[in-house]
């Protein structure tokens, strides 16, 4: 059976975390080769409502291009842990932005948490790579694909002047995350 994990990246709209599943997405398609699929919703207000964005990566064909059964879940805002920390499976993780997710939401999963808007603004230097310091703390999370590759894509996006800042970003995400799993 081909191996497949489900990845739900949710916060405010405007946050980046439907980029973040796109890049996720590249780094498993375009740079491991395997498929992956990427999609998105919004709440009805387009910024500052809560939005999701789902990856879902697999070595063999992918028949239904959404997330069913979640192996895991970001989320960044109160209202988007309420929303869709749903569906997460028994093995599953969901990692949470410790400052703004107050109340945890119940499940039978393993919880993550650790400031991630405030690693991007007082560790990086701009609250804007937030969604960078997040998807390599997913990739720490899941393996669903390497570190090399979660970094290849990000910085294959990045315009030249940016390619430090989001390296940086990205490599704190996922050493933070690695930290806490240890």
């Amino acid at each position: 059976m081909a191996e497949r994990f489900e990845i739900r990246f949710s916060g405010a709209g405007g946050q980046g975390l439907i980029t973040a599943g796109i890049i996720l997405a590249e780094a498993a398609s375009i740079v491991e080769g395997k498929n992956a699929v990427q999609s998105q919703s919004y709440g009805p207000e387009a910024r500052g409502g809560a939005s999701k964005s789902e990856v879902i990566i697999s070595d063999g064909p992918i028949d239904y291009p959404k997330a069913t059964i979640v192996d895991a879940c970001l989320a960044m805002t109160q209202e988007a842990a309420d929303k869709y920390a749903s569906g997460i499976k028994d093995t599953g993780v969901l990692l949470l932005d410790s400052e703004f997710v107050k109340r945890e939401p119940q499940g039978n999963y393993k919880i993550y948490k650790f400031p991630i808007m405030r690693t991007a603004k007082e560790e990086v230097g701009r609250e804007i790579v937030a969604n960078v310091v997040a998807l390599g703390a997913m990739v720490a999370l899941t393996d669903a694909v390497s570190r090399e590759a979660g970094e290849k894509a990000v910085l294959s996006r990045v315009p030249p002047a940016f390619i430090e800042l989001n390296k940086k970003a990205y490599n704190l995400g996922f050493e933070k995350v690695k930290a806490l799993m240890d």
